[in-house]
């Protein structure tokens, strides 16, 4: 085990989590934080069950704040943290020993603030660990770099150039039912077919035609899913639906703007008309 020494070294860390009702995962992800941290900021979004309190419980400065967004409620957190260096970490997630002993022998030498860092996470799905896992920036300075204002999919804004790896895993516990998959599949959906309307970006049929089927083939095949038996097949699927769930969303969020701005621009006219037939 880690000795708790987070203020070994010459620079200082806060870790960062935001949280909305996970009283049951939110402990462990504080726990896995000790070695490092030298502050612990937990940003609550409204929580009904005792997230605010197994947190206080556990040493962590906690803020309230009604939930704005994923990209927003992180700079919330950074812009009250106490420390210029910001390590990321959701409820659902565990530091391993060799990430946070990578973390901790990195804080003796953080002084350029344009270098942000990067940690391997790997997500768990029906008991299994899926897929190659992602490389995520998760420990950041924030004079330098901060999040980008998106509604899904927030990550930091920083050029790959600037980015260096951590040694370690990031574990994502993040399945808890199918039920819980599916409805976090369908909100995640709404918001990045949300994004693509307010961006401008029209609706193409070969993205529609295209992309389900080729995450599909990129993560049952490419990345292996297949040897995952049932949960490697299932994720593939859920991948290649949440592709075809955004497309779909982002041409029926594309056509009802369409209609709502036709409608808007045929009233003055029909009121002309009202007007003249009297």
């Amino acid at each position: 085990m880690i000795d708790h020494c987070a203020s070994a070294g010459k620079y200082l860390i806060s870790a960062v989590i935001i949280a909305q009702d996970d009283e049951s995962r939110i402990a462990g992800a504080i726990a896995s934080c000790k070695a490092f941290a030298d502050e612990i900021v937990v940003v609550d979004g409204g929580s009904k069950d005792g997230t605010i309190r197994v947190s206080e419980q556990l040493g962590c400065k906690v803020y309230q704040n009604p939930w704005p967004g994923y990209a927003k409620q992180r700079i919330y957190g950074s812009e009250r943290a106490s420390h210029d260096w910001i390590f990321v970490i959701d409820t659902d997630e565990v530091v391993s020993e060799l990430l946070a002993k990578s973390i901790l022998e990195r804080k003796r030498d953080l002084s350029d603030g344009k270098i942000a860092y990067a940690v391997f996470r790997i997500g768990d799905f029906l008991g299994r660990w899926m897929g190659k896992g992602e490389r995520l920036v998760r420990l950041y300075n924030r004079n330098n770099v901060q999040y980008k204002d998106s509604l899904v999919h927030e990550i930091p804004d920083v050029s790959n150039t600037q980015v260096m790896n951590l040694q370690g895993t990031l574990w994502h516990y993040g399945f808890r039912s199918i039920n819980d998959h599916v409805a976090r599949f369908n909100k995640y959906t709404d918001l990045e077919a949300e994004e693509a309307v307010i961006a401008g970006k029209p609706f193409r049929w070969i993205r529609l035609l295209y992309r389900p089927p080729a995450r599909f083939i990129q993560k049952y095949v490419i990345q292996g899913l297949y040897k995952k038996g049932v949960p490697g097949l299932a994720v593939a699927i859920f991948w290649a639906m949440y592709e075809f769930l955004v497309c779909l969303k982002h041409y029926e969020s594309a056509l009802v703007h369409s209609k709502v701005k036709h409608r808007h621009e045929e009233e003055p006219l029909k009121e002309g008309k009202k007007y003249a037939i009297q």
